[in-house]
């Protein structure tokens, strides 16, 4: 998969200088650029290491058929712009502008019936008819004290949790997330929830998979599902921009293999899987440590499909053309049972899919009657099929002549995936499965999950507390950790 842009001239990336590091960062998503912009804020003198060309992650965005249309390469959608550490960082104050669709997420149903999640949480409401009141009693608190709760679930799960939020997402945790749970009792509401809870690779009644629909469900009704002006690689370009302002050095093709190509550097943080650091650690680790890296656990993968399209997704509810992602599961039981059957390994004629058209909500996106679709699915780990007519014909299903609108298109199984970022393996996007244990001990159990038995070896990984997602808060602790550990500094830098 290409991973270079023709919209602008590359960027020189080269070290200017030939300094020692004291700080390495091995990999640059967005949890190794955020680890990165904390240790060069504090003043050490850090480089960056990337094998790939460009940086970024899963931030990069890439034209992939026609130059003037930029297509996203993994993610696309960023509700966890609300993250601490991105609100820190003040996004929109460097000059980021973000699109918010008034719908947030959408699950089409039967024939042209769908289901809503509006930004207006009363208009949802409203929308939902018998579970309306159910939905605002579950997400109008959360909404109302946004800001903590975002906090709390994004938290290194280390410190004393704030109260009444800790509280609230508990009662809901037990209400949803457990074998007994009610549920809804419409078929809106329950497909509503179980599509956004699936973006774990997991559906409710699980508890980590509650824990992520609690947290980008109310995300849809507070602050939205934003796309960036100009694709993901602009939160790319910022966080770099800061790096570089700070003295930081940024080495691409510069892949590490070895811990001890960095032995000179007084810390180190990687953005890796555990796998990963095993390959660059080898017997360097300890035995114990060795063997319960070792039984770390991948999960569901994502297979993904770009579609250059001559108009916009002709959907059967035109509403749908109005959200910034759509969930294709069909009901919310054929839904759980699709999942389940993907976690277990099975291949499901009508997998769980997302779709967005950035062009229909950023208009920067599309160019001479050309629309990017962006799209993936969920496929057992591993899964060597090329996505591409899969998801056109999940797409087809809901949105009639759609395959006539597309110009060109690309596919990547979940495991070439792990070809382009070797922290998603088998197609791991969240970089390990996401289930109640593993939620919790990432990447193992131990009262510092970014430290390592190595000294000045950290993981700051999506691997690591708080897990998956595009929000910098597995660099923003491991960062800390590392500075209080090895420095002795307690008191973070301030971001903006």
């Amino acid at each position: 998969m290409s991973t270079h842009s023709q919209h602008s001239q590359p960027r020189d990336f080269r070290p200017k200088e030939t300094d020692e590091a004291e700080a390495a960062v091995v990999g640059t998503g967005p949890n190794g650029l955020a680890a990165g912009v904390v240790l060069a804020r504090s003043g050490l003198r850090v480089h960056l290491y990337e094998a790939a060309e460009t940086p970024g992650g899963g931030l990069r965005s890439a034209a992939l058929f026609d130059e003037s249309v930029l297509h996203d390469v993994c993610s696309a959608v960023h509700p966890l712009t609300a993250s601490p550490f991105f609100r820190g960082f003040g996004l929109l104050r460097r000059g980021l502008r973000l699109h918010t669709p008034e719908i947030s997420y959408a699950h089409p149903l039967d024939g042209t019936d769908s289901a809503l999640a509006w930004r207006d949480l009363d208009r949802t409401r409203a929308h939902l008819g018998q579970d309306g009141p159910a939905w605002y009693r579950l997400m109008e608190p959360l909404v109302r004290r946004s800001e903590r709760v975002t906090e709390l679930l994004l938290s290194d799960q280390r410190r004393p949790p704030p109260f009444p939020e800790a509280a609230l997402v508990a009662e809901r945790l037990l209400r949803h997330g457990t074998p007994l749970s009610p549920g809804f009792r419409g078929t809106r509401a329950a497909a509503l929830f179980a599509g956004v809870a699936a973006h774990a690779g997991g559906t409710p009644p699980d508890p980590a998979a509650t824990a992520v629909g609690l947290l980008l469900g109310h995300l849809a009704h507070a602050n939205g599902w934003p796309i960036p002006e100009g694709g993901s690689r602009r939160i790319a370009d910022l966080l770099i921009d800061d790096l570089l302002a700070h003295g930081a050095r940024l080495h691409t093709r510069h892949p590490v293999d070895d811990l001890r190509q960095l032995r000179s550097a007084r810390v180190v943080l990687l953005d890796v899987v555990p796998r990963g650091l095993l390959a660059m650690a080898g017997s360097l680790l300890p035995d114990d440590y060795r063997r319960r890296l070792e039984r770390y656990r991948h999960g569901t993968a994502a297979a993904k499909a770009d579609f250059l399209v001559s108009e916009p997704i002709p959907w059967s509810d035109p509403a749908l053309g109005e959200a910034g992602t759509v969930h294709l599961g069909d009901g919310p039981a054929a839904l759980r049972a699709a999942e389940r059957a993907t976690g277990r390994g099975e291949r499901v004629r009508a997998p769980f899919v997302l779709v967005s058209e950035p062009g229909r909500i950023d208009p920067t996106r599309a160019h001479r009657g050309r629309y990017p679709v962006w799209a993936y699915c969920h496929v057992p780990n591993g899964d060597t099929r090329d996505p591409v007519e899969l998801v056109r014909r999940r797409i087809e299903h809901h949105a009639p002549g759609f395959s006539d609108t597309v110009l060109d298109s690309t596919g990547t199984s979940a495991a070439r995936l792990a070809e382009y970022d070797p922290n998603y393996p088998g197609g791991d996007i969240s970089s390990g499965a996401v289930d109640p244990v593993q939620a919790l001990l990432r990447p193992t159990a131990r009262l510092n999950p970014y430290a390592t038995p190595l000294s000045g070896v950290y993981l700051c990984s999506a691997a690591t507390p708080p897990g998956p997602g595009v929000h910098g808060m597995c660099g923003y602790w491991a960062a800390r950790a590392a500075l209080r550990g090895e420095f002795g500094v307690r008191t973070p830098p301030p971001l903006d």
